[in-house]
């Protein structure tokens, strides 16, 4: 069966559409709150802070601020994306089209990956107005940067299909997601933190993300990129696995 090139399109291109419509909400909105994290915590305290690992910590604090915006709007973006066909009943037209699974993932999570990295683009541009950082390892971090949003693009189009109301859209993000990349190393290192906290916050799977990131960016980290990389692909294939049982057996989608 070959890939319809034209039907993904036409989904990416209309939930392309769907975000630019809501410019504010999608993409200003969370560009205004990383600057007034950078405001706060790069410039005012970032310039009273000791470096963390040799990094100024305004720069230290970049890659978390960067990941805290990236995970979020993301699975946001991509549940609402696919809940939204639920909610209207729409996505019946959408099961009896001839489009298939990889169509489908690749217009709604292409989609709310695409707005991630954009938004990524633009925090680190605004970044530069009041943290002076460079980027050691520029490909691997895009790379990586592109990795994060499709693995969490596919987590929130699971998201999106478990949920059967808005209220549960925004459990993961704000109430999970959120506090976990706060607690991850976002603004501090968890290697300086005493015993047993360090190995508590070594069990946040956010944290290797956080970790990974601020590798690609100045060559150190709390873990190694290698063991990032390695759980950030495994997230990514555990979630390609439970969207295939998904339209397999059609759990909510024909609910």
């Amino acid at each position: 069966m070959h890939f319809n090139l034209r039907s993904a399109y036409a989904i990416y291109r209309r939930e392309m559409a769907r975000a630019f419509r809501t410019a504010f909400q999608s993409i200003l909105s969370p560009v205004l709150t990383t600057s007034l994290y950078f405001v706060v915590f790069g410039s005012v305290i970032g310039a009273r802070m000791e470096p963390v690992g040799g990094v100024p910590y305004g720069a230290f604090i970049i890659p978390g601020l960067l990941m805290l915006t990236l995970l979020g709007e993301t699975t946001s973006n991509a549940s609402f994306g696919i809940y939204m066909p639920r909610f209207t009943g729409t996505i019946y037209e959408l099961l009896s089209a001839p489009v298939g699974v990889a169509e489908t993932l690749v217009g709604f999570v292409g989609a709310a990956a695409t707005k991630g990295l954009i938004l990524a683009a633009i925090i680190l541009g605004t970044a530069t107005f009041f943290v002076d950082y460079q980027i050691t390892h520029p490909v691997l971090a895009a790379f990586y940067i592109m990795l994060v949003a499709a693995s969490f693009a596919l987590f929130g189009f699971i998201l999106g299909i478990w949920a059967d109301s808005f209220e549960k859209l925004g459990i993961i993000p704000l109430l999970i997601l959120t506090p976990l990349t706060f607690l991850g190393g976002t603004f501090y290192s968890i290697r300086d933190l005493p015993a047993p906290w360090d190995a508590v916050a070594f069990a946040n799977p956010i944290a290797f993300l956080v970790s990974g990131l601020r590798w690609t960016f100045y060559g150190t980290a709390d873990v190694p990129i290698a063991v990032s990389l390695g759980l950030t692909l495994g997230f990514l294939a555990l979630c390609v696995t439970i969207i295939a049982v998904i339209f397999r057996t059609g759990w909510r989608l024909r609910e």
